[in-house]
């Protein structure tokens, strides 16, 4: 079956599931919260929104100056730049890394990057055991999944579901707590920290004039990620880039207030190389993978090159209903929710994954909620007229759009569909394509201009 086929089964399978709506329900209503409170801090967000999304512009526009500038600033402090077309080349160069460094256990810090191009599969591919330090990432991997959201991996998931989980894997009490199972994490990561040959981070921002990777999280994990073992391997997509370091002041609380209402963000570090000879602590080797993947196939394009601007604070996946609706898991891609639709079709194909761009009400509210102003429902408009100019689409959609296109061209011919034709076509998405658990509205049997007429004549 085709992707499209299956996203269509999979979304009309979680749509109705009660159980896991009221979980995303409540989820996101904590977030939502979080950041009602967290713009409030500010004395002008749309200012500062528009700062950001300038800087991101700027780059996107000198893209290949601020990257050769990182990488000459950060080699020239010994750390080892690498340059991945696909992921193929990456992944082929984290297991040469890891080969070399005789590693038999790596320790990862949150990164979709790596996500990207399933790097825990990769390193026990040869043998070396890969862990997530990160807690919702950690949850997600014992139970054998995906991150369900770009900030949130277990969202999915209540302090129930997670408390079974344990104690299906680990034996924890059936009752834990959130604080008790937070311990109990706590205390076996403490152990692969002190045992792992190998650190992997991604990077929240790449800065140019210094040659830095900046790390962005909340429970110290990506500090042990890269303080204890030998070898700090970072993957990085190349759109990560900013131009430089005093920058960052307004880029941690725009990322930290939109991803989860915060202030600023717990932790944050700046990696500009391995340890010096006069430091105790730090890898002795860094390595950054510069990650392509597609990436300048979404710039060789006028009308979605914007979306590369992404500082993957997650708001346009809260803040849209579809994504509220179906689920991280039914995009069946690394990057869901708008983003997501946006972006895969040019880092995977159009042919398999164009029908994301379908998924969207355009209502704009992940327009509104953007912090650095992607234009996505104009994206995701875009994506739908190559769909269709690349004969993607199904052909009775066309069939049914070339039959609309024909009768709504006349005032004659839409009063017809708009009438006693609207209760007629729609009654059978009753049984078929709304759900059961919906019922189509009945329709005035005259349409509108009628109605107006007959008023008018009286």
């Amino acid at each position: 079956m085709s992707n499209s086929h299956n996203f269509k089964i999979a979304a009309e399978k979680i749509a109705s599931d009660e159980r896991h709506r009221k979980t995303i329900q409540f989820n996101i209503s904590r977030y939502d919260a979080a950041v009602s409170k967290g713009m409030a801090r500010y004395k002008n967000v749309e200012l500062a929104k528009q700062e950001a999304a300038a800087i991101k512009r700027d780059v996107l526009q000198n893209w290949d100056s601020y990257l050769v500038e990182f990488e000459e600033k950060i080699s020239s402090r010994g750390v080892e730049v690498l340059w991945a077309n696909d992921a193929e080349e990456a992944t082929a160069c984290i297991k040469r890394i890891l080969t070399e460094n005789e590693a038999l256990l790596l320790v990862k810090s949150k990164s979709m990057t790596t996500e990207e191009i399933e790097l825990n599969h990769t390193a026990e591919s040869i043998g070396c055991e890969s862990v997530e330090t990160d807690l919702g990432e950690f949850i997600v991997q014992v139970a054998g999944e995906r991150p369900y959201h770009i900030v949130t991996p277990a969202m999915h998931k209540s302090k129930g579901d997670i408390a079974k989980l344990f104690n299906e894997k680990f034996n924890t009490p059936i009752g834990s707590t959130p604080e008790e199972m937070t311990e109990y994490v706590r205390q076996r990561l403490r152990k692969k920290y002190t045992s792992a040959e190998v650190g992997v981070t991604g990077a929240n921002f790449l800065i140019a004039n210094i040659g830095g990777i900046s790390v962005t999280e909340n429970e110290g994990n990506g500090l042990m990620t890269t303080a204890f073992p030998k070898v700090h391997i970072v993957l990085a997509g190349i759109e990560k880039i900013i131009p430089e370091m005093n920058q960052l002041g307004l880029f941690y609380p725009l990322l930290a207030a939109h991803g989860t209402g915060q202030q600023i963000t717990a932790y944050n570090t700046i990696f500009t190389g391995p340890r010096k000879d006069n430091e105790v602590d730090g890898p002795e080797k860094m390595i950054v993978i510069l990650l392509d993947n597609g990436r300048t196939n979404v710039y060789a394009d006028d009308e979605a090159y914007e979306s590369l601007a992404c500082i993957r604070c997650g708001a346009c996946l809260n803040g849209c209903p579809v994504y509220k609706t179906i689920g991280g898991y039914t995009y069946d891609t690394t990057y869901s929710g708008p983003i997501g639709s946006v972006l895969t079709p040019y880092l995977r194909g159009f042919k398999d994954f164009s029908h994301l761009s379908f998924a969207s009400t355009l209502c704009g509210k992940c327009v509104e909620v953007c912090p650095v102003k992607i234009p996505l429902t104009d994206i995701l408009l875009a994506n739908r007229r190559k769909a269709v100019e690349q004969n993607l689409r199904p052909r009775a959609e066309k069939i049914l759009m070339q039959g609309f296109k024909l009768m709504g061209s006349k005032r004659s011919g839409f009063d017809f569909i708009s009438g006693k034709m609207k209760n007629f076509g729609t009654k059978p998405l009753n049984h078929s394509g709304w759900g059961p658990e919906r019922t189509m509205p009945d329709f005035a049997n005259k349409s509108f201009s009628q109605q107006y007429r007959n008023k008018k004549s009286k």
